[in-house]
Formats: structure tokens, C-alpha cells, sequence
């Protein structure tokens, strides 16, 4: 009997499930610390999912809240799910509920299923604003505080090993680089503004003084080269986010 075709890469199921996912849902790859954040516009309830090729123990782990004392306060996403290959061992299975985790299981066409099987290619279904829990698949963890997104959805594949992730860090340094090509120098108060520390700066020597109180390129990371897309969205949005004397401000400095 031949083997059934089945997901090869961690990216190939996550790429096939936020493709699949219905209206209204929007999917931050590579985002809180989880592989996929899925966001519901309607109001904003997050589900944070952890994707592998098997369901097994380190997966679980991942995906599972904190055992600190101080985890409860932590931010973190009103559900908790694994995205897996459907037709994979479920042997841990059992023990998600207990947790009040989710496992969602992904099928390899991708939604090209014989018409009145399925309306979905993975189950079960994301939950809806009427949804009342009870006795169903997803379970509220009613988090202090919901994780930070961004306000623009990640240009980085889900699942990647190695994920050059779009982080509140990395979007406030975009600004500052986007500031720097327009302008030409950036000063503390921008800094200030965007509420990042000018020190990495400084002392990785990626901006340097230029004489007259401000700074000037150096050594500055290649920020378009990670994010290509998202650095193009932020540039465009630059008129939403510049400081209001972004173009005029000059800030001094002690040369000492």
C-alpha cells in the first residue's frame, strides 16, 4: 500500500493551514514566542499555536503556559493550540485537554477534499464570538493581558527554524532607520520618541556623531534585507508614526 503524502516541513503545514484559514482570522507567523498567532479582527481574541510534523512531548511544552509563580500575570493568548498532520500518532492526545491545549489537525491537500466531506481541511473549527466553551475542543485561558502584535503581520515564514522574527525591538529600529534615510541623522529625542535605548547604537557603532548634534549611519544593520516587505509597509506609513518635527528637530549632544 503506498504511503500517504504528508506535510515535509514544519513551514510547508504552516504555510497550508494560514492559508486555509477562514474570514475574519489574521495570522502573525513567528510572533510571542509561538509559531503562529492567529488574531480575530472582530475583537481581537488571540490563539497562540506551536506546529510539528508529530504531536510529542516537546511540542506540549512549548506551547503550554509557564509554571512560575508569576506566569498568571505574564501576557499571553486566550488559547493554546499544536498544529499537526492529521493521520499522525495521537498517543499524547489525552493529556492536551488537562492542559487546556488545542491540537489541530492540518490535512495534506490543503482543502481540495471531495465536496460534503469537509468544509474545513483542519479541525475543529476556530471558535466563533458565540462560542461558549462549554464541552467544546477550545478552552479561554483568560490571560492578564493579551500579547503585543504588531501593527504589521510578520514577512517571515511560520515554523522556520530560525526565524528572523519581527519584534516590537525590531519595528522601533526600522523607524529609526527609516528616519535616518530621509533625513539624513537622528537624534536623542528620536530615540526618546520611539522608546528605544540609543546605547546598542552606539556602542555596536551603527550610528556615529556627525559634528553638527546629530548621528549618521555606520555600521547599521541591513533591516530592509531581513524584512523586505515589512520594511516597505513601515516606510509607507511613515507620515502615521514620524515624530511631529521629524523633519526639523535638532538635538545637541555633550561632546564630552
Amino acid at each position: 500500500m503506498a504511503k500517504e503524502p504528508t506535510f515535509e516541513k514544519e513551514t510547508d503545514l504552516c504555510a497550508a493551514f494560514i492559508a486555509s484559514l477562514p474570514k475574519g482570522w489574521v495570522a502573525y507567523p513567528e510572533t510571542g514566542g509561538f509559531d503562529i498567532v492567529l488574531r480575530r479582527e472582530a475583537d481581537g481574541f488571540q490563539i497562540g499555536i506551536e506546529a510539528k510534523l508529530r504531536l510529542n512531548a516537546k511540542v506540549i511544552t512549548q506551547v503550554a503556559e509557564g509554571t512560575s509563580h508569576y506566569a498568571v500575570a505574564m501576557p499571553g493568548p486566550d488559547c493554546r493550540a499544536v498544529l499537526i498532520p492529521d493521520g499522525v500518532s495521537m498517543d499524547l492526545a489525552s493529556i492536551l485537554p488537562l492542559l487546556g491545549i488545542t491540537a489541530i489537525t492540518m490535512r495534506f491537500d490543503g482543502g481540495n477534499h471531495k465536496a460534503g466531506w469537509r468544509t474545513s481541511p483542519f479541525s475543529p473549527s476556530l471558535p466563533t464570538l458565540n462560542d461558549s466553551y462549554s464541552g467544546s475542543s477550545w478552552y479561554e485561558r483568560c490571560p492578564a493581558k493579551r500579547l503585543e502584535l504588531p501593527d504589521w503581520v510578520p514577512d517571515v515564514a511560520a515554523g522556520s527554524s530560525a526565524p528572523v522574527a519581527l519584534t516590537p525591538w525590531k519595528v522601533k529600529a526600522i523607524k529609526i532607520a527609516v528616519l535616518l534615510e530621509k533625513r539624513g541623522y537622528v537624534t536623542r529625542q528620536d530615540f526618546a520618541h520611539f522608546q528605544i535605548s540609543m546605547s546598542r547604537w552606539t556602542q555596536e557603532g551603527w550610528i556615529k556623531k556627525d559634528g553638527n548634534g546629530g548621528w549618521i549611519a555606520s555600521r547599521l544593520p541591513d533591516f530592509k534585507a531581513q524584512h523586505p516587505v515589512n520594511y516597505s509597509q513601515i516606510e509607507a506609513d511613515f507620515e502615521k508614526w514620524k515624530p511631529a518635527n521629524a523633519m526639523t528637530q535638532r538635538g545637541l549632544f555633550n561632546a564630552a
